[in-house]
C-alpha cells in the first residue's frame, strides 16, 4: 500500500515538472514569435518608409502636379515647391487687361532679368496661358513673403489694381509678379520652369518649349 502511494506520489510529482516544463517551453515559444514578429515589424519600416514620396526628392525639386481646374477667377492657391511657396492664380479677363497699362510704373517691365523667368514667359502676363500665373511668393528684397492683395483699391489706395505687398519693407508686384518702381526688392518675382500636362494639369518645376 504504502509502495503505492510513493509510486503515485512520484507519478504525480513528475507530471508536475513535466507541466511546468511545458508551460516554460509555451512562454519561450510566445515570447520568441513575439521578438521576431516585432523584428518583421521593424525591419518592414524601411520598407514601407521607402514607398512613400520621398521628402529629400521634394527638397531637391520633385516636380509638384497640381489640379488648376478648381482655382475660381481671381484666386488664387499656394503650393510647396523645393520648399517655397508657388502661388498659381487664376487672373480675370479684366485683371490680365490691367497688365498691360502700367509699364511705366515698374522696374523691369520687359523682364530683361532672364533668371527669374523661363523663356517661355518672358512676356507681359510672364506665363504660359495669359489668365494662369505661376509665381514663387518670396520677395526678391530679403526673402519675406509678400501678402496677396489680388483685387484693386481697398487699403492699398485708390490706384491699386491688384497684386502683391510685401509688408517687411513694402515692395510692390503686379499681378504677373513684376515689381514697382520705389520698391526696395530690385528685380521682379521669380517664375518657377513649369508646363500643363493636360488643360487643368499643371506640372511645377520642369520645363516646356510652350509658348503663351
Amino acid at each position: 500500500m504504502s509502495d503505492n502511494h510513493n509510486d503515485e506520489h512520484l507519478a504525480s510529482s513528475q507530471s508536475d515538472q513535466a507541466s511546468s516544463v511545458d508551460l516554460e517551453k509555451r512562454n519561450f515559444l510566445i515570447a520568441s514569435s513575439g521578438v521576431g514578429a516585432l523584428g518583421c515589424a521593424v525591419a518592414a519600416v524601411p520598407f514601407v518608409l521607402s514607398m512613400t514620396p520621398s521628402e529629400r526628392a521634394k527638397a531637391a525639386g520633385a516636380p509638384v502636379e497640381v489640379d488648376v481646374s478648381k482655382i475660381a477667377p481671381g484666386t488664387m492657391i499656394t503650393v510647396e515647391w523645393r520648399g517655397k511657396p508657388v502661388w498659381i492664380f487664376n487672373r480675370t479677363e479684366d485683371m490680365t487687361a490691367e497688365l498691360h497699362k502700367h509699364d511705366d510704373q515698374l522696374i523691369d517691365p520687359d523682364c530683361t532679368v532672364e533668371s527669374q523667368q523661363p523663356g517661355y514667359c518672358k512676356n507681359t502676363d510672364r506665363s504660359i496661358k495669359p489668365n494662369l500665373a505661376v509665381v514663387v511668393g518670396i520677395c526678391t528684397h530679403l526673402g519675406c513673403s509678400p501678402t496677396a492683395k489680388l483685387q484693386p483699391k481697398g487699403d492699398m489706395g485708390e490706384n491699386w489694381t491688384g497684386g502683391f505687398f510685401c509688408p517687411c519693407h513694402g515692395s510692390k508686384f503686379d499681378l504677373a509678379g513684376r515689381v514697382f518702381k520705389g520698391s526696395p526688392a530690385p528685380i521682379n518675382l521669380v517664375v518657377p520652369p513649369h508646363k500643363y500636362l493636360t488643360e487643368n494639369t499643371l506640372l511645377i518645376g520642369v520645363d516646356t518649349e510652350d509658348k503663351a
